[in-house]
């Protein structure tokens, strides 16, 4: 991936704040540009007034054959709590067709004419897509009530001597130099109808605090840092210990536009969170970009994954053989949870690099003690279900992995028709795969175990899912 050092932020707005409100909108503020010619938004409760939502302009990538072209969707956001009844008006032409995703949220919007509508009971995290086109869709965040505002009297004193809030007011913002770097101890807080430009770094700090609706954000080398309900392209973790991520949403468009890299790092949590990127949503990889050593405790929780271009999820692929030489000692990456994930699509040609579960392990690598847990595949465009190999991919890396060992996938579904074969593959006698297990796995419906029933005895239960079980590999179960 690479990291943007002057990223645009996706637009924030100034916040109607009420003190007891339970519905609250931004409408946008001076000089932040909108999008009204796709979609108008507004939202309210328990048959009350309707609240317009200011409707941002956010850009996607879509690959064409092998062309990439950018596109520019709609993104709009509001908090709430308890109930919100949203209503839709497409602006182009009449709703022939809408879904919401996750599609496994069941949300069935009603349509008449022009418009939809639909209610919603939680924050979520959503695609509205009309007649069929996700690359004009909706991105609708419906946050919960931000927790995290400071009071009137902690703003008024940002910035003189004695605060710790870093406090951006409405309006845009430009970082000299196109950076800020963030203090130990320090809270920045985007305020609505506030745009910044460029990207906060958090490097070689403690106790660092990120809120609001929009930032630009890399964290590195720090430890104890928190982030919530931010708006970003890129939000890489490297050389860190105990991070948290929560309800953050990263939208990329440009190359190697990867959302939530993981680099080298201990104690990282992701929770509803939101990625719609032009290369990998998530990876988590060892010794990369400076950032020297493994990966432990790695958590992504109750979240949404769009691949445009690569892998929804991707591990081990990098680590100290590229950046130290082939004969560097191995990292190990372990300990890593993913629960309650929907995957909503994936596109990827080149072979080496599908995979929607993708645990590629490269760089004399040692990956173990992976588990994914109630992970909802949708029908993905072009790509893999699972890609678990080791490999020497020389674009990327520079030696085999190690070994991967110790993965269990428990009930994951896949609804569609276009994954392509998965593979599971070692490399050599002495770099092997193994204790791979599916349990609950489920394709179109159907469950795929050992026993299950119409299998010829002579088929490897693999094959009843499309898994290529390749040399080198050792005791591949499915329960």
């Amino acid at each position: 991936m690479k990291i943007r050092t002057a990223s645009i932020i996706l637009s924030l707005a100034a916040a109607a704040l009420q003190a007891a409100a339970t519905i609250v909108t931004y409408p946008a503020g001076e000089g932040v540009p909108t999008l009204d010619t796709d979609f108008s938004v507004s939202v309210r409760q328990d048959g009350g007034p309707w609240q317009p939502v200011a409707v941002y302009p956010v850009r996607v990538d879509e690959v064409r054959g092998v062309k990439h072209h950018v596109e520019t969707a709609s993104m709009a956001y509001f908090d709430f709590d308890g109930t919100a009844e949203v209503r839709i008006v497409h602006l182009r032409a009449k709703v022939n067709s809408a879904r919401v995703r996750p599609l496994s949220y069941g949300i069935a919007p009603a349509v008449s004419g022009d418009t939809l509508t639909f209610t919603i009971d939680r924050p979520r995290n959503l695609s509205v897509e009309v007649n069929g086109d996700i690359f004009h869709n909706l991105h609708l965040f419906a946050n919960p009530i931000d927790s995290h505002r400071p009071s009137a009297k902690e703003i008024r004193k940002a910035g003189r001597k004695g605060s710790r809030l870093v406090y951006f007011g409405p309006g845009a913002h430009h970082l000299p130099g196109d950076t800020m770097r963030i203090e130990s101890g320090q809270t920045v807080y985007i305020d609505g109808g506030a745009r910044v430009f460029g990207q906060l770094i958090a490097d070689r700090v403690s106790d660092v605090r990120f809120y609001g609706r929009g930032e630009g954000i890399y964290i590195k080398r720090s430890r104890n840092v928190d982030v919530d309900g931010v708006i970003v392209t890129q939000i890489p973790v490297g050389g860190c210990d105990s991070v948290n991520i929560t309800n953050v949403k990263s939208i990329s468009y440009y190359g190697w536009g990867d959302g939530m890299n993981v680099f080298a790092s201990d104690n990282v949590r992701y929770d509803r969170v939101f990625c719609r990127n032009s290369d990998d949503c998530h990876t988590v990889y060892a010794t990369r970009k400076g950032f020297n050593g493994g990966c432990r405790n790695i958590v992504m929780e109750n979240s949404t994954l769009w691949a445009d271009v690569a892998h929804p999820v991707n591990i081990g692929l990098h680590g100290s053989a590229t950046e130290l030489g082939i004969e560097a000692p191995a990292d190990t990456i372990c300990g890593l949870r993913y629960r309650n994930i929907d995957i909503v699509d994936h596109r990827e040609l080149q072979l080496d690099c599908q995979g929607c579960l993708a645990i590629v392990c490269g760089d004399n690598n040692i990956v173990r003690d992976i588990e994914f847990d109630d992970i909802r595949i949708e029908d993905i465009r072009h790509g893999r279900l699972f890609d678990i190999r080791i490999p020497v991919i020389t674009k990327y890396c520079k030696a085999p992995g190690g070994a991967v060992s110790d993965i269990l996938f428990k009930n994951v579904t896949y609804d569609g028709s276009n994954a392509e074969v998965s593979l599971i593959m070692g490399y050599s006698p002495d770099r092997r795969v193994s204790n791979i297990t599916f349990e609950n796995l489920r394709i179109n419906g159907v469950k795929i175990h050992d026993d299950m029933p119409g299998k010829p005895r002579w088929y490897k239960t693999g094959d009843m899912a499309r898994i290529f079980i390749g040399e080198h590999v050792d005791n591949v179960v499915f329960k």
